[in-house]
């Protein structure tokens, strides 16, 4: 029990040290930056930062929140991030750790679908290369995909049904959207977000993550229209809550009659 308990502090704190390298990839990934060079430093001054002051979690409350240098606040994302990952990158442990074939391609999806819920959701973009990630994770691991049933090549083709599902039902909005609101309700960024979801969770995941997202999505719309932060036909960005939707898939696949019984 004591070794078991080590083993969970030791794959959380793992996942702060992976939510800390996340916020440079999404810090520098829009902006075309290398994710190895330079080493972190503040983006104010420029002054390169100590290992003691990028310690996950532990360096941000120390400091205060601010840089050492220049006092300038260190946005509250780099914390919760690094947070984020390591609860979730615990949880799918827990989850599927005795399924290790399939625990490892479902933590790099989640990484890659962190890293792109919050690019989208401080830009309004979703760069495609995350999504051809997630659908070539979703194709290759689609053989120890618990989610997937029958023979290698009903695999396969439960993962390429799962991606064109996921890339249909966002296109059919998207339309929609343009015809009733005529403008854009949906970016071509989440059709490709929802195909490589649904290369890993199959047709089921796109249609529970789509049911999910826009309920999270509508909650957290009505909470910035009550607090008169954006107008009725203001975009928000909706990658984000398909992405977690997705995670929540990941960890439990919700199936459609999850809803319904």
């Amino acid at each position: 029990m004591m070794m078991t308990g080590i083993f969970l502090i030791f794959v959380f704190a793992f996942g702060l040290l992976l939510g800390s390298f996340l916020n440079v990839c999404i810090s520098r990934l829009p902006e075309g930056l290398s994710i190895v060079k330079p080493r972190s430093r503040c983006p104010k001054c420029l002054t390169p930062i100590s290992f003691y002051d990028n310690i996950p979690l532990l360096s941000f409350f120390i400091l205060r929140g601010r840089c050492r240098k220049c006092s300038t606040p260190i946005p509250w994302r780099y914390p919760f991030v690094e947070l984020l990952t390591a609860v979730i990158t615990l949880l799918l442990f827990l989850k599927w750790s005795a399924s290790p074939l399939w625990l490892y391609p479902a933590l790099a999806a989640v990484y890659i679908l962190i890293v792109a819920a919050v690019i989208d959701f401080e830009t309004m973009m979703i760069s495609d290369v995350f999504s051809y990630g997630l659908a070539v994770i979703g194709l290759a691991a689609c053989f120890v995909n618990p989610y997937f049933s029958g023979t290698a090549m009903l695999r396969v083709l439960s993962s390429f049904a799962g991606a064109a599902s996921g890339a249909f039902v966002i296109w059919v909005m998207s339309w929609l959207g343009k015809k009733i609101y005529r403008k854009e309700a949906v970016g071509e960024g989440d059709i490709f977000l929802m195909a490589g979801i649904g290369a890993l969770t199959g047709w089921q995941g796109v249609f529970s993550a789509l049911i999910m997202a826009s309920f999270f999505g509508s909650v957290y719309g009505v909470s910035l229209l009550l607090a008169k932060r954006v107008q009725r036909l203001d975009p928000i960005p909706f990658g984000p809550f398909l992405a977690l939707g997705a995670v929540i898939n990941l960890y439990h696949l919700v199936k459609i009659t999850d809803f319904i019984f």
